[in-house]
């Protein structure tokens, strides 16, 4: 064996032993594993984090506040959780940014029981929510607020967690109606539910759920937070940029039917609810902020965008990136 080529070897050898010394641990939280968090999993599923030198581990932590305490105490380094909890967190102190947007507008249709046709069928009824005080109920009471339904008077407003067991309340008949993402909701459809009304038909701009991290961490893993940004927006473009390939992957990876895939992942790309370079939208921020401050009218308002939006990793991550 020639000595260069020993050299070679050697050199080669040392690249593939660099890389894998390289490869860092990452644990991430997802609050639920629904066709809007689709594009982290595809991510993670196609190996692109793997390229960025990242070993990233999804996490399912449902709830705003387990969201958060995970991010805290360093159990993940990122969450992909809902807006409205980011938020609520800066507002009690907590150093968290939002840095990607990955479900950016509102994907929710107010679904109810058979014998409910239209929004003055729900008075007097019992409806569920995710949680009492999260984004969700104020998006879905402010909804109702639009139709002349007051909270407390015309209806009354019970928690049945999540989109799962909401539609499995729904179908058991403990509540007249609830709001189910897209394609929960042409399932429901499918059973014999009504549509009473889109949440889009009254708030078009809704920043639903982000990408989130700490300040103080993320300063200290600059390189790190703009690896795994990298990642995301490549796993984000190729959902989009794939109908049939991102549908079959959607049909395969979240357990749906395929026609209920295709729908989707339709209603995503077409409505823009996922953006592909993972921008916040900060229209759909300030959007939470006016629906928050509105439902509070005796609390602290809150704050401006820029309170809890840091861009900045996210411009490092596409420079160069735009096709």
């Amino acid at each position: 064996m020639s000595i260069v080529f020993v050299a070679i070897l050697t050199v080669l050898l040392g690249f593939s032993s660099l890389e894998a010394q390289e490869k860092i641990k990452f644990p991430v939280s997802v609050s639920s594993k629904t066709l809007g968090y689709g594009p982290l999993w595809a991510a993670s599923r196609m190996k692109v984090f793997e390229r960025q030198g990242l070993d990233v581990e999804l996490v399912l932590v449902r709830g705003a506040e387990k969201s958060v305490q995970a991010l805290v105490s360093r159990s993940v380094n990122v969450t992909a959780s809902g807006a409205d909890g980011i938020i609520s967190a800066v507002e009690h102190g907590l150093d968290l940014a939002m840095v990607g947007g990955i479900i950016n507008r509102p994907s929710y249709f107010l679904m109810a029981g058979k014998r409910y046709r239209t929004y003055n069928d729900l008075r007097g009824t019992v409806i569920g929510s995710s949680g009492l005080t999260s984004g969700t109920a104020f998006t879905l009471r402010s909804l109702l607020s639009a139709h002349g339904l007051e909270h407390g008077k015309d209806y009354t407003l019970i928690n049945v967690g999540p989109s799962a067991p909401a539609f499995t309340a729904l179908a058991n008949g403990v509540i007249a109606a609830t709001i189910l993402p897209v394609p929960l909701n042409y399932e429901a459809v499918e059973m014999g539910f009504n549509v009473i009304g889109q949440v889009a038909d009254e708030i078009p701009n809704l920043q639903l759920a982000t990408v989130s991290v700490s300040r103080s961490w993320a300063e200290k893993n600059s390189p790190l937070v703009v690896r795994f940004l990298r990642g995301m927006v490549m796993g984000m473009r190729w959902l989009i940029d794939n109908r049939q390939a991102g549908s079959d992957f959607l049909t395969k990876e979240m357990q749906i039917k395929p026609e209920l895939a295709r729908r989707g992942w339709e209603y995503y790309v077409e409505k823009k609810v996922w953006d592909r370079d993972m921008e916040v939208n900060i229209e759909g921020v300030r959007t939470i902020i006016r629906v928050y401050n509105e439902m509070n009218p005796t609390a602290k308002p809150l704050s401006s965008p820029a309170k809890y939006v840091d861009t900045s990793y996210l411009k490092e991550a596409l420079r160069g990136e735009r096709p």
